[in-house]
Protein backbone atom coordinates (compact mmCIF):
# COMPACT_ATOMS: atom_id res chain seq x y z
CA UNK A 1 0.00 0.00 0.00
CA UNK A 2 1.00 3.60 -0.89
CA UNK A 3 2.63 5.78 2.26
CA UNK A 4 3.58 2.25 4.45
CA UNK A 5 6.55 1.40 1.91
CA UNK A 6 9.29 3.70 3.34
CA UNK A 7 12.26 2.47 5.14
CA UNK A 8 12.01 5.45 7.87
CA UNK A 9 8.81 6.32 9.82
CA UNK A 10 6.23 8.37 7.84
CA UNK A 11 6.21 11.12 10.50
CA UNK A 12 9.85 11.37 10.53
CA UNK A 13 9.57 11.18 6.88
CA UNK A 14 6.74 14.00 6.34
CA UNK A 15 8.85 16.29 9.12
CA UNK A 16 11.85 16.30 6.75
CA UNK A 17 10.14 16.67 3.49
CA UNK A 18 7.85 19.55 4.93
CA UNK A 19 11.02 21.17 6.36
CA UNK A 20 12.44 21.20 2.79
CA UNK A 21 8.94 22.49 1.04
CA UNK A 22 8.79 25.38 3.59
CA UNK A 23 12.29 26.58 3.01
CA UNK A 24 11.94 26.51 -0.80
CA UNK A 25 8.48 28.05 -0.51
CA UNK A 26 10.17 31.13 1.41
CA UNK A 27 12.64 31.56 -0.92
CA UNK A 28 10.25 31.96 -3.49
CA UNK A 29 8.26 34.19 -1.84
CA UNK A 30 11.36 36.71 -1.90
CA UNK A 31 11.81 35.83 -5.83
CA UNK A 32 8.11 37.17 -6.13
CA UNK A 33 9.41 40.87 -5.53
CA UNK A 34 13.00 40.58 -6.53
CA UNK A 35 12.09 39.59 -9.82
CA UNK A 36 9.70 41.96 -11.04
CA UNK A 37 12.21 44.74 -9.60
CA UNK A 38 15.41 43.33 -11.47
CA UNK A 39 13.42 43.18 -14.65
CA UNK A 40 11.91 46.71 -15.02
CA UNK A 41 14.32 48.75 -12.89
CA UNK A 42 17.47 46.83 -12.81
CA UNK A 43 17.23 45.78 -16.76
CA UNK A 44 15.20 48.36 -17.85
CA UNK A 45 12.95 46.00 -19.71
CA UNK A 46 10.41 47.23 -22.34
CA UNK A 47 6.69 46.09 -22.19
CA UNK A 48 7.19 43.86 -24.31
CA UNK A 49 10.50 42.07 -22.32
CA UNK A 50 8.29 42.12 -19.24
CA UNK A 51 5.75 40.30 -20.86
CA UNK A 52 8.53 37.56 -22.00
CA UNK A 53 10.10 37.45 -18.79
CA UNK A 54 6.99 36.46 -17.30
CA UNK A 55 6.07 33.86 -19.92
CA UNK A 56 9.55 31.89 -19.89
CA UNK A 57 8.39 30.55 -16.94
CA UNK A 58 5.09 29.01 -17.76
CA UNK A 59 5.87 27.77 -21.22
CA UNK A 60 7.56 25.18 -20.30
CA UNK A 61 4.56 23.55 -18.81
CA UNK A 62 2.44 23.66 -22.04
CA UNK A 63 6.22 22.54 -23.68
CA UNK A 64 7.16 19.34 -21.32
CA UNK A 65 4.69 18.73 -18.51
CA UNK A 66 2.90 15.37 -20.68
CA UNK A 67 6.46 13.89 -21.04
CA UNK A 68 8.00 14.89 -17.85
CA UNK A 69 4.79 12.97 -16.16
CA UNK A 70 5.95 9.96 -17.79
CA UNK A 71 9.47 10.00 -16.70
CA UNK A 72 8.75 10.72 -13.31
CA UNK A 73 6.79 7.32 -13.50
CA UNK A 74 9.39 5.85 -14.62
CA UNK A 75 11.87 7.12 -12.62
CA UNK A 76 12.72 7.17 -9.01
CA UNK A 77 10.15 10.31 -8.01
CA UNK A 78 12.83 11.37 -4.92
CA UNK A 79 15.73 11.33 -7.17
CA UNK A 80 13.54 13.63 -9.78
CA UNK A 81 12.80 16.32 -6.89
CA UNK A 82 16.61 15.86 -5.92
CA UNK A 83 17.62 17.15 -9.10
CA UNK A 84 15.27 19.52 -10.61
CA UNK A 85 15.68 21.57 -7.17
CA UNK A 86 18.99 21.38 -8.08
CA UNK A 87 18.72 22.61 -11.21
CA UNK A 88 16.63 25.41 -10.12
CA UNK A 89 18.92 26.25 -7.50
CA UNK A 90 21.90 26.75 -10.91
CA UNK A 91 19.28 28.47 -12.94
CA UNK A 92 18.79 31.16 -10.43
CA UNK A 93 22.19 30.94 -8.84
CA UNK A 94 23.37 32.24 -12.11
CA UNK A 95 21.46 35.62 -12.52
CA UNK A 96 23.52 37.26 -9.41
CA UNK A 97 26.78 35.95 -10.97
CA UNK A 98 26.38 37.02 -14.41
CA UNK A 99 24.72 40.36 -13.37
CA UNK A 100 28.17 40.95 -10.97
CA UNK A 101 30.34 40.14 -14.62
CA UNK A 102 27.95 42.61 -15.89
CA UNK A 103 26.79 40.19 -18.62
CA UNK A 104 22.81 39.36 -17.43
CA UNK A 105 20.89 41.13 -19.97
CA UNK A 106 16.69 40.31 -20.90
CA UNK A 107 17.03 37.24 -23.32
CA UNK A 108 19.87 35.71 -20.84
CA UNK A 109 17.22 35.80 -18.45
CA UNK A 110 14.46 34.20 -20.60
CA UNK A 111 16.99 31.40 -21.23
CA UNK A 112 17.55 30.57 -17.58
CA UNK A 113 13.94 30.90 -16.52
CA UNK A 114 13.31 28.71 -19.44
CA UNK A 115 15.64 26.39 -17.72
CA UNK A 116 14.14 27.21 -14.02
CA UNK A 117 10.68 26.59 -15.24
CA UNK A 118 11.79 23.14 -17.17
CA UNK A 119 12.63 21.91 -14.07
CA UNK A 120 9.81 22.86 -12.55
CA UNK A 121 7.42 20.90 -14.32
CA UNK A 122 9.37 17.98 -13.59
CA UNK A 123 9.96 19.21 -9.38
CA UNK A 124 5.99 19.87 -9.09
CA UNK A 125 5.42 16.26 -10.66
CA UNK A 126 7.68 14.60 -8.40
CA UNK A 127 6.43 16.68 -5.02
CA UNK A 128 2.92 15.76 -5.59
CA UNK A 129 3.48 11.82 -6.69
CA UNK A 130 5.84 11.31 -3.87
CA UNK A 131 4.13 12.40 -0.91
CA UNK A 132 1.67 9.29 -1.04
CA UNK A 133 4.35 7.17 -0.42
CA UNK A 134 5.33 9.30 2.93
CA UNK A 135 2.44 9.61 4.86
CA UNK A 136 -0.59 6.76 5.02
CA UNK A 137 -3.33 7.60 2.78
CA UNK A 138 -5.48 8.55 5.64
CA UNK A 139 -2.76 11.31 6.85
CA UNK A 140 -3.06 12.75 3.15
CA UNK A 141 -5.51 15.74 3.77
CA UNK A 142 -3.41 16.48 7.30
CA UNK A 143 -0.44 16.48 5.08
CA UNK A 144 -1.58 18.69 2.18
CA UNK A 145 -3.01 20.93 4.54
CA UNK A 146 0.25 21.75 6.65
CA UNK A 147 2.00 22.13 3.14
CA UNK A 148 -0.71 24.32 2.10
CA UNK A 149 -0.50 26.66 5.34
CA UNK A 150 3.37 27.02 5.37
CA UNK A 151 3.36 27.97 1.36
CA UNK A 152 0.55 30.40 2.38
CA UNK A 153 2.14 31.85 5.51
CA UNK A 154 5.21 31.90 2.70
CA UNK A 155 2.86 33.73 0.61
CA UNK A 156 1.92 36.22 2.99
CA UNK A 157 5.04 36.85 5.00
CA UNK A 158 7.46 36.39 2.52
CA UNK A 159 7.00 39.27 0.04
CA UNK A 160 7.89 41.63 3.33
CA UNK A 161 10.96 39.86 3.50
CA UNK A 162 11.60 39.84 -0.49
CA UNK A 163 11.01 43.72 0.04
CA UNK A 164 13.24 44.50 2.58
CA UNK A 165 16.21 41.98 1.39
CA UNK A 166 15.60 43.95 -2.11
CA UNK A 167 16.16 47.14 -0.46
CA UNK A 168 19.26 46.06 1.44
CA UNK A 169 20.96 43.24 -0.71
CA UNK A 170 19.51 44.36 -4.28
CA UNK A 171 16.79 42.66 -6.63
CA UNK A 172 20.01 40.02 -7.91
CA UNK A 173 21.53 39.23 -4.49
CA UNK A 174 17.80 38.56 -3.24
CA UNK A 175 17.20 35.99 -6.22
CA UNK A 176 20.48 34.22 -4.81
CA UNK A 177 18.54 33.66 -1.69
CA UNK A 178 16.00 31.69 -3.76
CA UNK A 179 18.87 30.03 -5.25
CA UNK A 180 20.59 28.79 -2.17
CA UNK A 181 16.48 27.68 -0.81
CA UNK A 182 16.19 25.43 -3.63
CA UNK A 183 20.00 23.62 -2.79
CA UNK A 184 18.95 23.24 0.80
CA UNK A 185 15.77 22.03 -0.29
CA UNK A 186 17.82 19.43 -2.71
CA UNK A 187 19.76 18.35 0.23
CA UNK A 188 16.76 17.50 2.75
CA UNK A 189 15.03 15.25 -0.14
CA UNK A 190 18.10 13.68 -0.89
CA UNK A 191 18.06 12.29 2.62
CA UNK A 192 14.44 10.77 2.63
CA UNK A 193 14.84 6.78 3.21
CA UNK A 194 11.56 5.99 0.68
CA UNK A 195 11.18 2.59 -0.62
CA UNK A 196 10.17 2.75 -4.49
CA UNK A 197 8.94 -0.27 -6.65
CA UNK A 198 11.70 -0.54 -9.68
CA UNK A 199 10.44 0.52 -12.97
CA UNK A 200 10.09 -1.50 -16.15
CA UNK A 201 12.63 -1.66 -18.37
CA UNK A 202 12.55 1.55 -20.65
CA UNK A 203 12.40 -0.37 -23.74
CA UNK A 204 9.67 -2.41 -22.43
CA UNK A 205 7.31 0.89 -23.01
CA UNK A 206 5.94 3.22 -24.90
CA UNK A 207 6.23 7.02 -24.54
CA UNK A 208 3.01 7.98 -26.44
CA UNK A 209 0.90 5.09 -24.55
CA UNK A 210 1.75 6.21 -21.24
CA UNK A 211 0.94 9.49 -22.27
CA UNK A 212 -2.31 8.40 -23.47
CA UNK A 213 -2.58 6.17 -20.35
CA UNK A 214 -2.05 9.18 -18.13
CA UNK A 215 -4.73 11.08 -20.04
CA UNK A 216 -7.03 8.35 -20.44
CA UNK A 217 -7.36 7.97 -16.34
CA UNK A 218 -7.89 11.50 -15.97
CA UNK A 219 -10.35 12.43 -18.82
CA UNK A 220 -12.49 9.04 -18.69
CA UNK A 221 -12.90 8.87 -15.25
CA UNK A 222 -16.48 9.12 -14.52
CA UNK A 223 -15.73 10.79 -10.89
CA UNK A 224 -11.99 12.49 -11.92
CA UNK A 225 -13.05 13.76 -15.52
CA UNK A 226 -15.59 16.54 -14.27
CA UNK A 227 -13.29 16.90 -11.93
CA UNK A 228 -10.59 17.98 -13.71
CA UNK A 229 -12.21 19.85 -16.48
CA UNK A 230 -13.85 21.83 -13.44
CA UNK A 231 -10.67 22.77 -12.29
CA UNK A 232 -9.38 24.19 -15.52
CA UNK A 233 -12.52 26.32 -15.89
CA UNK A 234 -11.53 27.74 -12.55
CA UNK A 235 -8.16 28.72 -13.82
CA UNK A 236 -9.49 30.16 -16.47
CA UNK A 237 -11.63 32.28 -14.20
CA UNK A 238 -9.06 33.10 -11.24
CA UNK A 239 -5.92 34.28 -13.66
CA UNK A 240 -8.58 36.64 -15.22
CA UNK A 241 -9.35 37.18 -12.04
CA UNK A 242 -6.19 38.72 -10.52
CA UNK A 243 -5.37 39.94 -13.83
CA UNK A 244 -8.16 42.59 -13.69
CA UNK A 245 -7.59 43.06 -10.06
CA UNK A 246 -4.88 45.12 -9.91
CA UNK A 247 -6.79 47.64 -12.31
CA UNK A 248 -9.64 47.60 -10.21
CA UNK A 249 -7.92 48.11 -6.53
CA UNK A 250 -5.31 50.30 -8.00
CA UNK A 251 -6.80 52.53 -10.59
CA UNK A 252 -10.89 51.93 -10.27
CA UNK A 253 -11.10 52.21 -6.25
CA UNK A 254 -7.74 54.20 -5.88
CA UNK A 255 -6.09 52.18 -3.00
CA UNK A 256 -3.01 53.13 -1.75
CA UNK A 257 -0.24 50.52 -3.12
CA UNK A 258 0.19 50.16 1.36
CA UNK A 259 -3.67 48.95 1.62
CA UNK A 260 -3.60 46.48 -1.74
CA UNK A 261 -0.54 45.32 -0.01
CA UNK A 262 -2.98 44.56 3.28
CA UNK A 263 -6.11 43.21 0.56
CA UNK A 264 -3.53 40.35 -0.29
CA UNK A 265 -2.28 40.01 2.78
CA UNK A 266 -5.96 39.17 4.03
CA UNK A 267 -6.46 36.55 0.60
CA UNK A 268 -3.28 34.79 2.32
CA UNK A 269 -4.60 34.61 6.01
CA UNK A 270 -8.16 33.60 5.21
CA UNK A 271 -5.73 30.87 3.32
CA UNK A 272 -4.39 29.87 6.25
CA UNK A 273 -7.55 29.46 8.20
CA UNK A 274 -8.72 27.40 5.35
CA UNK A 275 -5.88 24.98 5.02
CA UNK A 276 -6.27 25.06 8.78
CA UNK A 277 -9.83 23.84 8.88
CA UNK A 278 -9.37 21.50 5.76
CA UNK A 279 -8.94 18.32 7.44
CA UNK A 280 -11.92 18.92 9.54
CA UNK A 281 -14.34 19.64 6.62
CA UNK A 282 -13.12 16.94 4.37
CA UNK A 283 -13.33 14.16 7.42
CA UNK A 284 -17.29 15.80 7.83
CA UNK A 285 -18.71 16.25 4.58
CA UNK A 286 -16.54 14.23 2.54
CA UNK A 287 -13.70 15.02 0.16
CA UNK A 288 -16.38 15.38 -3.06
CA UNK A 289 -18.46 17.75 -0.97
CA UNK A 290 -15.66 20.01 0.56
CA UNK A 291 -15.06 20.69 -3.03
CA UNK A 292 -18.18 21.68 -4.37
CA UNK A 293 -18.67 23.80 -1.30
CA UNK A 294 -16.06 25.53 -2.05
CA UNK A 295 -16.05 26.30 -5.39
CA UNK A 296 -19.41 27.49 -4.92
CA UNK A 297 -18.03 30.29 -3.07
CA UNK A 298 -16.06 31.51 -5.32
CA UNK A 299 -18.73 32.99 -7.82
CA UNK A 300 -20.69 34.80 -5.18
CA UNK A 301 -17.64 36.67 -3.61
CA UNK A 302 -16.69 38.00 -7.35
CA UNK A 303 -20.21 38.80 -7.76
CA UNK A 304 -20.50 41.22 -4.52
CA UNK A 305 -17.07 42.84 -6.29
CA UNK A 306 -18.69 43.13 -9.59
CA UNK A 307 -22.24 44.94 -8.04
CA UNK A 308 -20.44 47.13 -5.61
CA UNK A 309 -17.57 48.73 -8.30
CA UNK A 310 -17.93 52.10 -7.89
CA UNK A 311 -19.73 52.54 -5.19
CA UNK A 312 -19.00 53.44 -1.59
CA UNK A 313 -19.20 49.80 -0.43
CA UNK A 314 -16.32 48.64 -3.48
CA UNK A 315 -13.10 48.58 -0.89
CA UNK A 316 -15.10 46.69 1.69
CA UNK A 317 -16.36 44.11 -0.89
CA UNK A 318 -12.81 43.41 -2.23
CA UNK A 319 -11.42 42.77 1.21
CA UNK A 320 -14.21 40.32 1.29
CA UNK A 321 -13.93 38.79 -1.66
CA UNK A 322 -10.62 38.13 -1.20
CA UNK A 323 -10.91 36.55 2.23
CA UNK A 324 -13.93 34.74 1.11
CA UNK A 325 -11.71 33.69 -2.26
CA UNK A 326 -8.74 32.54 0.16
CA UNK A 327 -10.81 30.53 2.68
CA UNK A 328 -12.38 28.91 0.21
CA UNK A 329 -8.92 27.98 -1.44
CA UNK A 330 -7.18 26.47 1.37
CA UNK A 331 -10.36 24.25 2.13
CA UNK A 332 -10.79 22.88 -1.46
CA UNK A 333 -6.79 22.76 -2.07
CA UNK A 334 -6.01 20.20 0.21
CA UNK A 335 -9.15 18.06 -0.12
CA UNK A 336 -8.90 18.08 -3.98
CA UNK A 337 -4.55 17.28 -3.97
CA UNK A 338 -5.45 14.52 -1.47
CA UNK A 339 -8.19 13.20 -3.44
CA UNK A 340 -6.30 13.13 -6.18
CA UNK A 341 -3.55 11.49 -4.77
CA UNK A 342 -5.50 8.35 -3.42
CA UNK A 343 -8.01 7.39 -6.04
CA UNK A 344 -5.08 7.75 -8.59
CA UNK A 345 -2.87 4.53 -9.24
CA UNK A 346 0.89 4.85 -7.75
CA UNK A 347 1.86 3.95 -11.18
CA UNK A 348 -0.15 6.58 -12.68
CA UNK A 349 0.67 9.60 -10.29
CA UNK A 350 3.22 11.18 -11.84
CA UNK A 351 1.52 11.58 -15.33
CA UNK A 352 -1.84 12.42 -13.61
CA UNK A 353 0.27 15.17 -11.46
CA UNK A 354 1.77 16.38 -14.75
CA UNK A 355 -0.44 16.78 -17.43
CA UNK A 356 -3.46 18.13 -14.65
CA UNK A 357 -0.76 20.82 -14.03
CA UNK A 358 0.50 21.31 -17.43
CA UNK A 359 -3.32 22.07 -18.71
CA UNK A 360 -4.08 24.33 -15.53
CA UNK A 361 -1.10 26.60 -16.56
CA UNK A 362 -1.90 26.84 -20.08
CA UNK A 363 -5.69 27.84 -19.47
CA UNK A 364 -4.18 30.17 -16.88
CA UNK A 365 -2.03 32.06 -19.20
CA UNK A 366 -5.25 32.32 -21.62
CA UNK A 367 -7.12 33.41 -18.58
CA UNK A 368 -5.00 36.43 -17.69
CA UNK A 369 -4.31 37.53 -21.67
CA UNK A 370 -8.47 36.77 -21.97
CA UNK A 371 -8.89 38.87 -18.84
CA UNK A 372 -7.07 41.83 -19.77
CA UNK A 373 -8.67 42.09 -23.25
CA UNK A 374 -12.32 41.88 -22.01
CA UNK A 375 -11.12 44.48 -19.43
CA UNK A 376 -10.39 46.76 -21.94
CA UNK A 377 -13.02 46.22 -24.36
CA UNK A 378 -15.87 45.80 -21.54
CA UNK A 379 -14.43 47.38 -18.58
CA UNK A 380 -14.45 46.34 -15.01
CA UNK A 381 -17.79 45.35 -14.23
CA UNK A 382 -18.29 43.33 -17.42
CA UNK A 383 -15.15 41.79 -16.62
CA UNK A 384 -16.18 40.51 -12.58
CA UNK A 385 -19.41 39.72 -13.93
CA UNK A 386 -18.06 37.31 -16.52
CA UNK A 387 -15.35 36.48 -13.94
CA UNK A 388 -17.85 35.25 -11.70
CA UNK A 389 -20.00 33.55 -14.21
CA UNK A 390 -16.85 31.30 -15.41
CA UNK A 391 -16.42 30.36 -11.65
CA UNK A 392 -20.26 29.41 -11.26
CA UNK A 393 -19.45 27.23 -14.90
CA UNK A 394 -16.67 25.17 -12.59
CA UNK A 395 -18.80 24.98 -9.59
CA UNK A 396 -21.58 23.38 -11.45
CA UNK A 397 -19.58 21.71 -13.70
CA UNK A 398 -18.23 19.54 -10.05
CA UNK A 399 -21.93 19.76 -8.49
CA UNK A 400 -23.44 17.97 -11.37
CA UNK A 401 -20.98 15.08 -11.59
CA UNK A 402 -20.92 12.26 -9.37
CA UNK A 403 -18.05 14.20 -6.76
CA UNK A 404 -21.41 15.49 -5.21
CA UNK A 405 -21.94 12.11 -3.37
CA UNK A 406 -18.41 11.29 -3.07
CA UNK A 407 -17.17 11.00 0.47
CA UNK A 408 -14.09 8.69 0.35
CA UNK A 409 -11.10 9.16 -1.57
CA UNK A 410 -10.12 5.24 -2.11
CA UNK A 411 -13.65 4.66 -3.93
CA UNK A 412 -13.14 5.72 -6.93
CA UNK A 413 -9.90 3.89 -7.77
CA UNK A 414 -11.08 0.45 -6.06
CA UNK A 415 -14.40 1.14 -8.63
CA UNK A 416 -12.44 2.15 -11.89
CA UNK A 417 -8.66 1.31 -11.02
CA UNK A 418 -7.24 -2.08 -11.62
CA UNK A 419 -6.77 -2.26 -15.42
CA UNK A 420 -4.99 1.23 -15.40
CA UNK A 421 -2.60 -0.38 -12.95
CA UNK A 422 -2.13 -3.67 -15.28
CA UNK A 423 -1.56 -1.49 -18.25
CA UNK A 424 1.28 0.70 -16.57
Amino acid sequence: MRGTSSAAHPSTLFARYWCAAAISSFGTAVTAVAMPVLVVRTLEATDVEVGLVNAAQFVPYAVLGLIAGVYVDRWQRRSVLVWSSLGRALALGAIPVLWALGALDVWLLVLLLLAFGSCSVFGFAATQSLLPRLVPASELVTANARLDQTDTAAQTVGPVLGGAMVGVLGAPLAIAVDAVSFGVDAALNAGLRVKEPRSLPVERRSLRGEIRDGINWIYRHGTLGPLAVSTHVWFLANSASFTALAVIALRKVGLSPFVFSLLLTTSGLAGLVGATLAPRVGRRWGPGPAIIGSRAAYPVAWLVVGLTVGTSLSTAALFVALAVHGLAGGVENANEMSYWQAATPDSLLGRVNATRRSVNRTIAAIGSVLGGTVLTIGGVRVTILGVATVFGVAAAIAALSPLRTTRDAQAPMAAHGSSSDQQC
